[in-house]
């Protein structure tokens, strides 16, 4: 690196984060509070060689350029300005941070006490924090953007491949290891459409995981929002914008689960590290306490980020851009998303960090899933953002977990998640908007939904008070792991109807990766903190058989427009005069109020037609086979198994067919 120095009035306040231009690098950097700030310049061994005044050059930018350096140049930004925390004010120029803009890092976060020490006789926190690197012209890399979303597969980068046989001992764990033949391969003969990737943004664990001896495996408390995760993309973003090619290759899209809700920096106890360093009041949200001011913690996290506030909208704009333009990713799925519309009156699906993405030319088209609630006052927002998001649905999860469970009085409930939610999504248009799961990240696992009455977390060192605790689980007969071939076999079953019932619903399937194959976590629901063989997937131990049923659902719901389409359910005619549904009852006749209310009913059908597709699903949640009468699909026509989580007992050509006890059956004419 030459002798870097600073020319006086030649900076430019955009665009914000360091920019290689012809006579070296332009640094601009937002702040409307900090009375100084400078970038601070490290040589490859870690040390300060320069520490370089910015200028105010337009309100809240400060800005400079920098000669004698370039691409590769490592850099961190100091700020001065009052120190008042109870004022929310926290500048100390003793702490290094990252910029909100950085791009690379050269490692990740790890916990130091210099990050969590006040102003008074603080010590030098560079060396305990990453450094940027200066990043040359982003290159825009094609969006790789297949078809879809039909089925979402939630993924962690580091989970899926830590264990897997065919992919390389360097790669294990990382974005490159995705792309690995063997692993795209299992994606494609599942029929996946969509990969959403669990955050992949810098981030740094909770303080008190360290104490625990645990770290945070989820990836869910950032730092920066653009810069990925070292230990996730050893090259960066490129590695990323490689995988995107490599899946759209194979018809496959990737969406990233980012974080814009609250970052890592936590409540006032926790670390300063970036935006607390260089602008507090603005980017965070507060409120007034008899002890001053006080940071909302409407994420539960310790912060929320004030996401209606013009830096923080140009901020999250900007990084979502980055994701799409350097990587080709198709979209995202926003985590605690009412976040993101939250004004300092509530909720607003109109709020400007929402209206700003839907307007954005980049964003607008994108694939865009809401995770639509968070844990602040009306927090819950289910049905609220409006289109063209997308929004994870637990009514579904909630309701068809219940039903199948063999709770009473849900029969309505389940067949209004089968027909898309309307009750939630139709405010907002004719076709569902809903993302049906039954298991995700955060909660337990598919197979242990069905081998745990409750949660086991002690793993987490918290004396088993974290997670849910309302997981409408059930366990077949003995609690956890068993040998008993019965009980696995229950299980097995239960395993196969709820991943049918996935993927028979209107809407967007959505599986947690390792559902398919039998994945458990030995009853944890809340393993973000094991980062460990309880949350990799043991490819070892792949149930074959469960693989094969699941791409088989997945491949007969992308297959028939009948279980395709995305309208709305709602029994009306075509101009044929065929009815898009029929709900049945066993004898064959259609559902009536009686058979809506009837205590113990443990049989529904569900007749679809588009055109002259016709799917029959029966659903049998009783502990008994149970005789069903299927209409005939046409004169002369006769039904054809298409799919059953346990074959009938009986041929499912005749008009009366025995359906196997908990078993989900699929027919299909012509």
């Amino acid at each position: 690196m030459a002798n870097p120095e600073l020319v006086r009035d030649a900076g430019r306040p955009q665009p914000l984060g360091a920019d290689v231009v012809a006579d070296g690098v332009n640094f601009a950097v937002r702040s409307a509070t900090a009375t100084q700030i400078w970038v601070s310049l490290f040589d490859e061994r870690d040390a300060e060689i320069a520490m370089l005044p910015l200028e105010e050059t337009e309100a809240g930018v400060h800005c400079g350029l920098v000669a004698g350096i370039g691409a590769g140049a490592r850099y961190g930004l100091r700020a001065e300005g009052r120190y008042a925390p109870a004022e929310g004010f926290w500048f100390d120029p003793a702490k290094l941070l990252v910029d909100p803009y950085a791009r690379q890092l050269d490692r990740h976060f790890v916990p130091d006490p210099r990050q969590f020490m006040r102003r008074e006789g603080a010590g030098d926190s560079a060396p305990a924090v990453p450094k940027a690197f200066v990043v040359g012209p982003t290159l825009q890399v094609p969006r790789r953007r297949a078809r879809g979303p039909q089925f979402i597969y939630e993924l962690s980068v580091r989970g899926h491949t830590m264990l897997h046989p065919d992919v390389q001992d360097r790669l294990r764990g990382t974005v490159a290891a995705l792309g690995e033949p063997a692993v795209v391969e299992h994606l494609v003969r599942l029929g996946v459409d969509t990969v959403e990737l669990m955050p992949v943004a810098a981030w740094i664990d909770e303080p008190h995981l360290r104490g625990l001896g645990l770290t945070n495996f989820w990836g869910y408390n950032p730092v920066t929002f653009m810069a990925p995760d070292p230990r996730l993309m050893h090259g960066g973003v490129a590695d990323l914008a490689a995988l995107s090619d490599i899946f759209a290759a194979a018809g496959i899209s990737v969406i990233l689960d980012v974080v814009l809700n609250h970052t890592g920096e936590g409540d006032r106890h926790g670390a300063t590290l970036s935006l607390r360093g260089l602008d507090n009041l603005t980017y965070y949200r507060h409120h007034e306490t008899e002890r001053g001011l006080e940071l909302v913690d409407d994420s539960g996290c310790g912060n929320t980020v004030a996401c209606d506030r013009p830096a923080v909208v140009e901020l999250a704009l900007a990084s979502l851009r980055h994701w799409v333009v350097a990587a080709g990713v198709a979209g995202f799925r926003f985590d605690l998303a009412t976040i993101l519309g939250r004004t300092e009156t509530g909720f607003d699906r109109q709020a400007p960090l929402l209206a700003a993405i839907r307007a954005d030319p980049v964003l607008g088209d994108c694939i865009l899933v809401a995770e639509p609630w968070d844990v602040g006052p009306d927090g819950y927002r289910l049905g609220a953002f409006g289109p063209p998001f997308g929004e994870w649905n637990d009514a579904f999860r909630d309701d068809v977990r219940r039903y199948w469970r063999g709770d009473e009085g849900l029969t309505g409930e389940f067949a209004t998640r089968l027909a898309g939610s309307a009750d939630v999504f139709g405010a907002t248009g004719e076709e569902t908007r809903s993302v049906n799961f039954i298991a995700a990240h955060d909660g337990f696992t598919l197979a242990d939904l069905v081998a745990f009455s409750g949660k086991d977390n002690f793993a987490n060192r918290e004396g088993n008070r974290d997670g849910h605790d309302h997981n409408y689980s059930w366990n077949n007969g003995a609690e956890g792991e068993t040998s008993d071939p019965e009980i696995l076999a229950r299980r097995t079953a239960d395993l196969k109807a709820l991943i049918a019932i996935v993927f028979l619903a209107r809407g967007t399937a959505m599986l947690k990766a390792g559902d398919e194959l039998g994945k458990s976590q030995s009853g944890n629901n809340n393993a973000y903190a094991q980062d460990n063989p309880i949350s990799w997937i043991d490819w070892q131990l792949a149930d074959a058989e469960l693989i094969a049923f699941s791409a088989e659902m997945a491949r007969l719901g992308a297959s028939h427009p009948a279980l395709a389409a995305r309208r709305f359910l709602s029994g009306a005619a075509d101009a044929a005069g065929r009815r898009d549904c029929v709900w049945l009852k066993a004898d064959g006749d259609e559902m009536d109020e009686a058979a809506w209310q009837a205590p113990g009913a443990t049989v529904l059908g569900m007749l679809l037609a588009e055109g002259e597709d016709l799917v029959l699903a029966w659903f049998n949640r009783g502990g008994a086979p149970a005789d069903v009468v299927c209409p005939p699909p046409a004169a002369g026509g006769v039904w054809r198994l298409a799919a059953a989580s346990t074959a009938p007992h009986s041929d499912v050509t005749a008009a009366r067919i025995t359906l196997a006890r908990r078993s989900v059956t699929v027919l299909t004419a012509p």
